[in-house]
């Protein structure tokens, strides 16, 4: 079953809805209710976050950067790094090559 345009939840106070993929791009909108956060994770793709609303904190390899609306943050290939919202927030992630572990086809 796809998961393609569909809202879906990931973390507690955390869900989603990816798009359709092109070739070697893809992107995701994440919404978090305050205090949700993003687990901790890497993976071999490099990633774009532009915050569309509120505040997060993201932390990439210990090191901690607050970005707010408007703002974006660049997560590298293979950087482990998770975001805690500070408040009612949403972004849009945008990663290369398509990360084939998010979408079920």
């Amino acid at each position: 079953m796809s998961n393609i345009n569909v809202w879906e939840n990931a973390e507690p106070g955390v869900k989603r809805k990816i798009f359709a993929p092109g070739q070697t791009i893809m992107m995701m909108e994440v919404h978090f209710e305050e205090g949700a956060e993003g687990y901790v994770h890497s993976h071999p793709h490099e990633q774009l976050s532009y915050c569309l609303k509120g505040k997060l904190e993201f932390t990439i390899d210990g090191e901690k950067t607050v970005i707010g609306a408007g703002e974006t943050i660049y997560i590298p290939s293979n950087a482990k790094h998770g975001c805690k919202a500070l408040e009612p927030s949403a972004l849009l992630d945008s990663f290369t090559p398509v990360r084939e572990d998010l979408i079920k086809r």
